[in-house]
């Protein structure tokens, strides 16, 4: 039997005699609470019954008591920045050998023909062709694709999965038609192409972001086959607590508050946990559920998650100062310019890159307790985060 897994929380307190972990608070002057409030999973799954969710909270890394080895005949080594870029050491985490560029190719491939087939332009034509315009710009795809690997994981079909994969790229970009506004962060570049609202207008743009968020929902309940209705509704409660106001709103609104002012180093992990990660856990959580991972299972992915979450903002800061609109697709140093908090800024480049480097080798290990052949996805994926450059 392996071992179970050690999470990446640091404390742990006690709710109705059930076990919750939860972080550090941030100082009184931070507006918004640090803590988040668990939606528990009403239905046990495969009589987990004293499993709970266990809601975000400040990470921090302690040495782990178990090393539960990956096993692969032949590696490559997980290195997220190469030496001339940082000093910190390449994490020597071997991947088990995988078409990772295949895997993601024929992966985004499938994701943007059922996108395409769930948003068909039709009246009224200006909104839908909003929503079209950005959903369909491309990108990487990386949430559906998790959301997708992470149902594979546990035992899962791709067709379980692909309406809530669909769901998730629906609410990133309505994150992105809605950050960019001239409201938020002004931006008038995304994924190469002029913002929604550069395009249609801001009246429009802030009304395809509306309607791509409730489409999908909608799509999840309507086009979602061969799941048991408890893990449907399960999915859509991790998915709605990930966005609304204990999730990505949390995250965009302290966000804001805290433009030109002193943040300190929990306060940013607040805003990035919420903002970006719960998002990514979301999606790979709710992939576990609906390829009928246990609780157990589930965790266990939702722990990975956390990291990856992080360590794609921190990625995402570096990049920000470290290349140029051409290679980004987006306004590089807009970070800088409206004073933001940065990883970066905080830290400095250096120690930036050092805990993405942390980041990636404890989201590799947590993926140890699964089967390899299944989890190589999710392993070549935590790397494709940390190394990707734009």
């Amino acid at each position: 039997m392996r071992p179970q897994p050690n999470l990446i929380i640091s404390h742990v307190r006690l709710y109705n005699d059930k076990a919750s972990f939860y972080s550090d608070p941030v100082p009184m002057a931070f507006s918004a609470s640090h803590s988040n409030s668990p939606i528990l999973l009403k239905n046990p799954i495969n009589d987990f019954k004293n499993l709970v969710k266990i809601p975000s909270g400040h990470l921090k890394f302690f040495p782990r008591n178990t090393q539960a080895p990956v096993h692969a005949t032949k590696s490559a080594l997980v290195q997220p920045f190469t030496s001339e870029e940082s000093n910190s050491k390449s994490i020597d985490m071997p991947l088990p050998i995988f078409q990772f560029e295949e895997y993601m190719t024929m992966k985004a491939k499938q994701v943007n023909r059922a996108l395409d087939e769930a948003v068909p332009l039709q009246l009224p034509v200006k909104v839908h062709e909003a929503m079209r315009y950005s959903l369909l710009a491309g990108g990487k795809r990386v949430r559906p694709v998790l959301c997708i690997a992470s149902c594979e994981l546990v035992g899962g079909d791709e067709s379980s999965a692909m309406p809530i994969a669909c769901a998730l790229e629906m609410i990133h970009t309505m994150s992105l038609i809605h950050d960019d506004l001239p409201c938020m962060d002004n931006d008038d570049l995304r994924r190469g192409k002029p913002t929604n609202h550069i395009v249609f207008g801001e009246d429009t743009a802030i009304l395809a972001g509306d309607a791509l968020l409730t489409l999908a929902f909608e799509h999840v309940a309507a086009k979602t086959f061969n799941v048991s209705p408890d893990r449907v509704v399960q999915a859509i409660a991790e998915l709605g607590s990930a966005v609304g106001s204990k999730g990505l709103v949390a995250g965009q609104i302290v966000d804001i508050d805290s433009e030109g002012k002193n943040v300190s180093l929990a306060e940013l992990e607040y805003i990035h946990v919420h903002k970006t990660a719960k998002l990514l856990e979301a999606s790979v959580v709710c992939g576990a559920i609906m390829g009928g991972g246990n609780m157990i299972d589930i965790e266990r992915v939702r722990n990975y998650a956390r990291c990856i979450g992080l360590l794609f903002q921190v990625v995402d800061d570096i990049l920000d100062v470290t290349k140029s609109s051409a290679e980004l697709g987006k306004t590089a140093g807009k970070d800088l310019v409206s004073d933001k908090a940065t990883y970066p800024k905080l830290m400095g480049i250096d120690n930036a890159k050092k805990l993405a480097t942390e980041l990636v080798a404890q989201a590799i290990e947590e993926l140890a307790y699964f089967e390899d052949a299944r989890a190589a996805p999710l392993y070549h994926l935590a790397n494709y985060i940390a190394s990707r450059q734009n």
